[in-house]
């Protein structure tokens, strides 16, 4: 069965199949599944929705808004375009983000809230970082990493009070992760879902946008600040907060499935003097922004260390969490030369075609006029800005350094004007470009400190 499924792909036409299975492999024999034999994109067969995979209270209203086309994160429907193909696809959505002001459907973010008067003990057990630096209506960027150092989910951590935090998650189930810690552990504290349904408002003229909504005082709210609001009278949690790069802000609408409708249609409203459109999550700016995304370019065997998180494991955290032995004793190896893995990410800018859509495979990387793969991009895009392609991939660590050449293997669709599928490449600095809203790497980074190593 196995053999005559394979012969299958192989025989499937290249433009409905997607992009062809990878002949060869990468050296990763510090990792229990090799991340590049985790086949994706179109496949041969009509793909079976049930009742499995849920609708976010927002998704009869991405339709209505034109959502064409969708995947499944955190086993719900997730819009992914709305501008079709032969009207400029997700490069015209790009164009709105970067000069106006947009709205995403982000509803597969769940929301899973921990609450009582153990609940920053708990949370500063989980996560990496210092939760009791972080104060009430504040939020942090964090990471929650297994026993062995590995990356269960990178969510943006609401503490909207003294006794209560949100998990808002990517895509990984972390409710069942959290409820089986405390089984063992026995915090006083409650873990669940709660009906909390956020959108983003993304772009230059989200400020405008969001003052219109909340009146001056949501002018106020710092990077990673946290506001409590009304939208349509309906209770909401503000956020500046997003996945661009770009000034930005989350609302989180409490009650979401009774009140999804006032909500999204207030802020169509107010939108339309500031040329809002609604669009799918802009992964071509969230690359270039260096932001990423669970499960595509990292997971739960990859280290912070080898995915520019270093930043997340701090050297002075007293308390006890997990993982943290393992994530000591990795730095420790770090700085004595020793890494124990060996690929890390880094940023490339390469040639050929304009990506301008999602890649459904991880491409591969060899060096410089080589023929054994060595690593594999995770996500490519073009930027319109730096007027070529960039991507960040996995490379060996002796390959980690800025202007290092190396060559991508790209899909038929992609290939260079004289039809080579392989691409000159150079290890860049992420981020490709400047934030808005720089992250904590890039605020360090201007202050003299790096992470690269």
């Amino acid at each position: 069965m196995a053999i005559k499924f394979e012969q299958a792909l192989l025989d499937y036409p290249q433009q409905r199949a997607g992009a062809a299975r990878q002949t060869n492999s990468v050296d990763q024999s510090d990792r229990r599944v090799p991340i590049n034999l985790r086949q994706s994109g179109p496949t041969p067969v009509e793909m079976l929705i049930s009742t499995r995979v849920r609708k976010s209270p927002y998704w009869h209203l991405a339709v209505e808004a034109g959502c064409w086309r969708a995947t499944v994160y955190n086993r719900m429907y997730h819009p992914r375009g709305y501008v079709r193909p032969e009207d400029g696809g997700a490069m015209v959505e790009y164009q709105s983000l970067v000069n106006d002001v947009t709205l995403w459907n982000v509803a597969v973010e769940r929301q899973i809230q921990v609450k009582g008067p153990d609940a920053e003990a708990f949370v500063n057990y989980v996560i990496t970082r210092d939760a009791t630096k972080i104060k009430p209506m504040r939020g942090k960027y964090v990471i929650l990493c297994n026993e062995d150092g590995g990356i269960l989910n990178d969510p943006v951590l609401l503490r909207v009070a003294e006794d209560e935090f949100w998990f808002s998650l990517s895509d990984s189930d972390l409710e069942l992760w959290l409820r089986g810690v405390n089984l063992g552990k026995g915090f006083d504290v409650s873990i669940a879902e709660i009906d909390v349904s956020p959108v983003q408002i993304q772009g230059p003229k989200s400020e405008a946008l969001m003052a219109d909504l909340f009146g001056d005082e949501v002018r106020d709210i710092p990077f990673y600040g946290l506001m409590e609001g009304q939208v349509a009278g309906r209770d909401v949690i503000v956020s500046q907060t997003g996945f661009t790069g770009e000034k930005g802000y989350e609302i989180y609408l409490k009650d979401a499935s009774q009140y999804a409708e006032d909500l999204w249609y207030t802020v169509l409203r107010a939108g339309e003097r500031h040329n809002l459109r609604v669009i799918a999550p802009a992964h071509h700016r969230r690359i270039a922004a260096g932001i990423l995304s669970w499960g595509q370019d990292v997971d739960q065997e990859t280290l912070p260390f080898q995915c520019n998180l270093a930043y997340q494991v701090p050297r002075n955290k007293a308390a006890d969490y997990i993982g943290k032995a393992r994530l000591e004793a990795v730095r420790d190896a770090i700085d004595a030369g020793r890494p124990p893995f060996r690929l890390v990410m880094v940023g490339l800018r390469l040639g050929g075609a304009p990506v301008t859509d999602y890649a459904n495979d991880f491409w591969l990387v060899s060096e410089r006029d080589g023929d054994e793969a060595v690593g594999y991009v995770t996500s490519p895009w073009y930027s319109p800005e730096l007027e070529t392609n960039i991507a960040l991939a996995y490379v060996p660590w002796e390959l980690r350094h800025l202007g290092t050449e190396l060559s991508v293997r790209l899909p038929p669709e992609y290939a260079a004007a004289d039809g080579s599928l392989d691409a000159d490449a150079e290890v860049v600095e992420v981020p490709f470009r400047p934030s808005v809203n720089p992250n904590a790497r890039e605020r360090a980074r201007a202050r003299g400190i790096d992470f690269a190593d």
